[in-house]
């Protein structure tokens, strides 16, 4: 489904990544840890589209499509979706006007007409209703005065009515107590499909207790340098990241 290979980035004259080389399939999930500053935000930023970041080499694709010369919003139509780390507000523009106007926008991207508005109506109450989401909140301002969690909830909410092939959760943890990071695991949980495919980018082992992956990746100076399953995610818990980093120096 995602196909990284040998990708180099930079930002300005600094080198971030450094020969990325990733597979995701349809229906896995991947963990992706490592230390501040390892490059873990910049590869999902990348993947996304975020101009900021010059791709220097190596390709993205995803079933099949290069995402190299792609808007944003062209790999969004595509089926990649991000969920940011610190999501913006946006006074004045309702969650359910917000879902609205996406799922037009990649309809129309598609040569579809826009959904009907019973067809809108029923796609939100079903996905509200799985995610235990109250109607109350799709009415607010989006992330206008939202907690951590509601935050963060919204952005599990969105990938619900999008459905991506490839959703990106970037440091989705951040900020969560206990309570909130269930509910927005159980949320990943229920959509999980051998249609899409999940990449949690995380520093801490806590949330993959409840998202349990299929493959964790270590990467360090922006490289992938030790894979495993979910016990690599226990054992860097354990020891830190110290220890893999004397393996690549030994």
């Amino acid at each position: 489904m995602l196909s990284i290979k040998n990708l180099h980035a930079s930002i300005g004259d600094k080198e971030i990544l450094k020969g990325i080389n990733l597979e995701v399939n349809a229906g896995e999930v991947h963990a992706i840890m490592g230390p501040n500053g390892a490059g873990k935000s910049t590869l999902a930023s990348i993947v996304a589209g975020n101009e900021n970041y010059e791709v220097t080499s190596g390709e993205i694709i995803l079933d099949g499509e290069d995402l190299s010369e792609l808007a944003p919003e062209e790999r969004a139509h595509q089926g990649v979706f991000l969920s940011f780390q610190y999501p913006v507000e946006i006074p004045g523009v309702s969650v359910t006007n917000f879902i609205r106007t996406a799922i037009n926008e990649t309809r129309k991207a598609k040569g579809q007409d826009e959904m009907p508005a019973n067809e809108m109506l029923k796609l939100i109450r079903e996905k509200s209703e799985l995610l235990e989401i109250d109607r109350k909140f799709l009415s607010r301002s989006l992330n206008e005065g939202f907690s951590g969690g509601e935050k963060k909830r919204n952005e599990i909410f969105q990938m619900a009515m999008l459905e991506p092939k490839i959703a990106i959760l970037d440091e989705t943890d951040s900020g969560l107590d206990i309570d909130a990071l269930r509910i927005v695991a159980n949320g990943v949980n229920k959509l999980k499909s051998n249609k899409n495919a999940v990449v949690v980018i995380t520093h801490y082992q806590r949330l993959l207790d409840y998202i349990v992956p299929d493959f964790v990746h270590v990467l360090l100076n922006g490289k992938i340098v030790k894979s495993g399953d979910a016990s690599l995610a226990l054992e860097l818990e354990e020891k830190g990241y110290d220890w893999i980093k004397q393996e690549q120096e030994a």
